[in-house]
């Protein structure tokens, strides 16, 4: 190996580069895997911490690849450890308290709920290839590397997602 070439993203310039680039797109798509800014944004953290510890390991071209899939394994690794607590805390929480609001402002919470929970009801890999396009602005091509699948599955998941949003919840 060449003395000038990086052995991996070890060097500052690198790493922040590197974090510059992934960290936005790293973090929507942690966003709506998880459903919380917060916990994409501490993932993302979880997941730049371990690029940092595995720096010499990780080329500078396949960093986002390794980013991807560090942060989804976190991902599940949370998920499953949360499954006991968020059950009690669904139980402990009880109904939301109801407020008095004008009438604007309520049609607007009732149409918010209604598409929350029209995307919440996707598959889940239509969700991401819908939220993926239609929030991030990404590409299909894009999306179809990002998540490892084929474009025309991309395709498939979002032509799936449309005519589930269509015939679920036409109001939308």
């Amino acid at each position: 190996m060449k003395g000038n070439i990086p052995a991996g993203v070890c060097e500052d310039v690198v790493y922040e580069s590197v974090y510059q680039e992934v960290a936005p797109k790293l973090r929507n798509f942690l966003y709506y895997r998880t459903g919380s800014a917060e916990n994409a944004g501490d993932i993302v953290q979880e997941s730049f911490l371990r690029l940092w510890e595995n720096c010499s390991k990780v080329l500078p071209e396949k960093a986002s690849a390794w980013l991807f899939r560090v942060s989804e394994n976190v991902f599940f690794k949370q998920k499953a450890r949360a499954k006991v607590v968020l059950k009690y805390e669904w139980r402990q929480r009880g109904p939301e308290p109801t407020y008095a609001s004008p009438q604007d402002e309520l049609e607007e919470r009732e149409f918010q709920a209604q598409l929350e929970a029209a995307i919440a009801a996707l598959p889940d890999g239509a969700r991401e290839v819908f939220l993926l396009n239609r929030m991030d602005g990404l590409k299909y091509r894009e999306i179809a590397e990002l998540l490892g699948i084929s474009q025309k599955a991309v395709e498939k998941r979002m032509h799936r997602a449309l005519v589930s949003l269509r015939e679920l919840h036409a109001g939308i």
